[in-house]
């Protein structure tokens, strides 16, 4: 690729903050697949967050660079999928984007085809712009892709914050999960956390189902499996986000702690361990057995993790944080907060979580106006 610099680099990243600070860029939090988008006229490639090579899964954003993106350029951004009313994002499906089979790929790029969302522009022509400020190089994004259209768009930025609080309370029923702060005149730090996320916090009350082992060792916890109980009636139209039996669902996992707290942990839960035949989720067993077989990990990202679980007993409820409930799951691994032995483990139902009010994309989308360059 004949551009400043090519592929792999890592993008910049955030760290998270509790309130939204004064005198930045303001913009929604996008929640799919960090992208850097490199193309070099016909020549086209896609970059993850983890410096993977992501072209082969997305035929579709490959084309859509070609048509919307500036001859030679390299863009940062998000990989979405519209949820098919346009009311929200489906990560589901975007997760399912990345399948190690063409034909799986090309059919899924026409079932549920990839939007990218730009905001950042590292290099256009010969110049590399990584060095310029933000509020540089955010002009130079919102002049190169002034033409854009779908299924390219640029994220909506503003540098009033009272419009930023406006989208942190509004945007969430789209899929949003929160802000993102830019200092303006900040260059871009590959792999560096110098910017701000600012999350929805919240807590809920979760059963124990069951523990993943730690890969250190069999006696220290990885991750606990949590679960709700709930009606499927209650939750219509999500199917396939979760299966309940004897009406308790898999929602998530709790994956942060210290090896000393791993060690506690696996201690105080050891009482609990069942077998299969005696828990909700025997069901599971078959389905672990098999991934194993093939050499499936519990995660499609990482195929050498074990997929076995330790099932308990589902007499404990524990408190934790999360941040955004996608389908009937918590979109990320929850924090643990502390054990809730007054809770009756029945009594944690879906009902608790909060759930916003739904909001067309399309309207976030339309909040991207050009804004004031100082």
């Amino acid at each position: 690729m004949a551009l400043p610099f090519g592929p792999p680099v890592a993008p910049m990243l955030a760290r998270p903050l509790t309130a939204i600070p004064e005198g930045c860029f303001y913009e929604p939090k996008w929640d799919g697949y960090r992208t850097i988008v490199f193309r070099d006229g016909d020549d086209v490639e896609i970059g993850s967050r983890g410096e993977r090579p992501m072209t082969r899964y997305f035929p579709d954003l490959v084309e859509a660079a070609r048509r919307q993106l500036p001859e030679r350029c390299v863009v940062d951004g998000e990989a979405v999928v519209f949820a098919e009313d346009g009311q929200g994002l489906d990560f589901f499906a975007l997760q399912q984007r990345v399948h190690p089979a063409a034909s799986r790929v090309k059919q899924l790029s026409e079932d549920t085809p990839v939007s990218f969302v730009a905001f950042d522009l590292l290099a256009l022509g010969d110049l590399d712009l990584r060095e310029e400020p933000f509020e540089i190089r955010r002009a130079r994004l919102e002049e190169a892709l002034a033409d854009a259209g779908p299924p390219v768009h640029v994220t909506p930025a503003t540098r009033d914050i009272d419009q930023a609080r406006r989208w942190f309370a509004e945007f969430e029923g789209a899929g949003i999960d929160g802000i993102i702060a830019k200092d303006p005149n900040q260059p871009y730090q590959p792999g560096k956390r110098v910017q701000a996320k600012i999350k929805h916090v919240r807590t809920a009350d979760c059963v124990v189902a069951g523990y993943r082992v730690h890969k250190s060792g069999p006696d220290r916890i990885g991750s606990l499996l949590l679960a709700l109980y709930d009606d499927i009636g209650a939750w219509a139209g999500f199917e396939r986000w979760v299966t309940l039996v004897d009406g308790l669902a898999p929602v998530g996992v709790s994956a942060a702690f210290s090896m000393a707290r791993r060690e506690e942990l696996f201690e105080e839960l050891q009482p609990l361990v069942t077998d299969f035949d005696r828990h909700p989720w025997g069901w599971m067993a078959d389905t672990i057995e098999e991934r194993k077989r093939l050499g499936q990990g519990a995660s499609r990202w990482n195929r050498e993790k074990d997929p076995t679980f330790v099932p308990l007993r589902p007499e404990r409820v524990v408190e934790v944080r999360y941040d955004y409930l996608e389908g009937v799951r918590f979109r990320h691994p929850v924090q643990f907060v502390r054990w809730r032995p007054d809770r009756d483990p029945e009594s944690c139902r879906y009902s608790q979580l909060e759930r916003p009010v739904r909001v067309d994309l399309d309207r976030v989308i339309g909040a991207n106006r050009p804004i004031r360059h100082e």
